[in-house]
């Protein structure tokens, strides 16, 4: 049965979901990773494929950008659903100049000033884990491509253009390695379902060093973290 925000069927929807939050991005994966893939979500613009990696089935949604955008989609596809896992596939800024561009980060806790678990359902925690069994995956998986991840927290936060939080700060009281906008919010509606969430992130600019990329270069340099994803679910 549809959802107000997602058109699918409930048997069109794999049970490992991967979330870029940019459609298009959504769209390449398919393209570039999936055989028999379809499109089974276009409602508002958030696209989204189901298809088969390695003979394994599964889904790629995107998330959008934001926490009320991602609180929304992930909580749909774990309630109405009944998504198993999900893995945030996405970018941050470094906060330490010992993260290069491209780096991979592997999220182990995202800490947030945001009151999006408050109001969803009276929950006063700032900092919340992934899913210590994804996680696991995801590590043996990168070992085994032989790509290499850095394991630390994240913030997560409300506000892209912030004119009032120290990174230093976030970074040396917090022990975050870096900034998205997203993972606080799919880790609160894991807990909160029974579910299990993990984020891999790539470092596309540094806060630091100041070094940056392009949109073109994101793109690129996107294909590892999502080979480690879907390598995770195998």
């Amino acid at each position: 049965m549809p959802t107000a925000h997602i058109g699918s069927k409930k048997e069109q929807i794999a049970k490992n979901v991967l979330m870029p939050g940019d459609p298009l991005r959504a769209k390449m994966i398919a393209e570039k990773f999936l055989d028999s893939y379809e499109e089974v979500n276009s409602v508002r613009g958030m696209l989204a494929y189901t298809g088969y990696y390695k003979h394994k089935r599964v889904t790629v949604f995107a998330s959008g950008m934001g926490m009320p955008s991602m609180g929304i989609y992930s909580y749909e596809l774990f309630k109405e659903y009944d998504v198993d896992n999900i893995i945030r596939i996405g970018t941050c800024g470094a906060y330490t100049s010992d993260l290069k561009l491209y780096d991979v980060i592997l999220v182990d806790r995202s800490y947030s000033k945001s009151t999006y678990a408050e109001v969803q359902c009276g929950d006063l925690n700032h900092v919340l884990e992934s899913s210590y069994e994804l996680n696991q995956k995801i590590e043996n998986a990168a070992s085994s491509l032989g790509l290499q991840v850095h394991r630390g927290n994240i913030y997560s936060s409300d506000v892209f253009y912030n004119e009032i939080d120290d990174f230093n700060d976030l970074r040396d009281i917090y022990g975050c390695l870096g900034v998205e906008m997203e993972s606080f919010a799919l880790f609160h509606n894991a807990k909160r379902l029974g579910k299990n969430a993990a984020c891999i992130l790539t470092v596309s600019d540094n806060l630091v060093t100041k070094e940056e990329t392009s949109s073109d270069e994101r793109q690129n340099a996107f294909v590892n973290m999502v080979e480690i994803a879907l390598e995770s679910i195998l």
